[in-house]
């Protein structure tokens, strides 16, 4: 993927040169059909299947970027702003933030390329998450909140709230890693706010809405927070309210997190912990925080009966 992100410079010319795996046979299919692929790569990152979502995306992206040269340039645009930003979050959710960051930038090229504030927006969402990835917690702070600035001009569009309400959120998060924690909790109490106004939505894969806002409170506040505020966030809770595994592990895998660090309670953290590997194993079997916390529990097992469960998923994930 990351040969198809820097062979998809909008400052160049399409270069016809992409490895025969990637190159669509008979050149770029129709528009139509490149909006199909699209919407399949969104729905396997969704379902957290991000090798599925990576094996389409490199040929994926190249089509687009020779379709923004043919005369259905604006729709191929929005196509590529999709993709790229579907790319940004499957390399981040693989450990490889770097990739991410060009296919955030990508995705920001795209936009601006549009000259659509909300698809600028919905790119420096991708941007940050992928600067907060790579430890660049200010720069992703920075960006969020000059977007969200921005986009403030156009709630009237369709999307905008929810776009806007991301922005909050990803803030919420680059505050949290610059350990301040009273502006992270701010950030999502203005989430708060957007989401009651909008319900729950899909707009864009983001699922922006109350259950996606307390996801996020719940994955900010296991780190340096309450863990008991967690696990009651947890308890009114309904994860099943996003139809989408990429959100709904964070519910369980924080749950599990929050109960490890409660004390007393780790059956149910271990429970939680394999209803997160049953929805997103790739998710799961490749998250440092989640191999850290079962370490721990591990440790804990280890000086207990019952620990059959976990030590089979230690071995799953190679967790010593």
């Amino acid at each position: 993927m990351r040969r198809a992100l820097i062979d998809i410079d909008l400052t160049e010319p399409p270069a016809g040169d992409a490895p025969a795996e990637d190159a669509p046979p008979g050149g770029a299919p129709p528009v139509a059909e490149l909006s199909r692929r699209v919407a399949l790569a969104d729905a396997l990152h969704a379902a957290c299947d991000y090798a599925g979502a990576a094996r389409l995306l490199p040929g994926l992206l190249r089509a687009l970027h020779t379709e923004t040269a043919g005369p259905d340039h604006p729709e191929a645009l929005r196509l590529l702003c999709d993709a790229t930003h579907i790319a940004s979050s499957v390399l981040r959710s693989l450990g490889h933030p770097s990739d991410a960051w060009l296919a955030a930038e990508r995705c920001r090229d795209a936009a601006d390329a549009a000259d659509d504030p909300l698809l600028r927006g919905y790119a420096a969402y991708a941007l940050a998450g992928a600067a907060i990835a790579c430890g660049s917690y200010q720069r992703g702070q920075t960006l969020a909140e000059r977007a969200a600035g921005d986009l403030g001009r156009h709630l009237g569009r369709p999307g905008g709230s929810e776009v806007l309400g991301q922005l909050h959120l990803v803030a919420a998060l680059a505050s949290r890693f610059r350990h301040r924690l009273d502006d992270s909790r701010d950030w999502l109490a203005e989430a708060a706010v957007l989401a009651r106004r909008t319900g729950e939505t899909d707009t864009k894969g983001l699922f922006f809405g109350p259950t996606n806002v307390d996801i996020w409170r719940m994955s900010i506040e296991v780190e340096d927070g309450d863990p008991a505020l967690v696990v009651e966030i947890a308890r009114r809770t309904d994860p099943a309210a996003i139809p989408a595994g990429v959100r709904q592990v964070f519910y369980y895998a924080d749950t599990a997190r929050a109960l490890a660090r409660v004390g007393g309670r780790d059956r149910e953290a271990i429970r939680f912990l394999l209803v997160a590997e049953r929805i997103a194993p790739q998710h799961v079997r490749t998250s440092v925080e989640l191999a850290e916390a079962i370490r721990v529990l591990l440790e804990r097992s280890r000086r207990q009966a019952g620990g059959t469960e976990l030590r089979a998923l230690s071995e799953r994930m190679q967790v010593n």
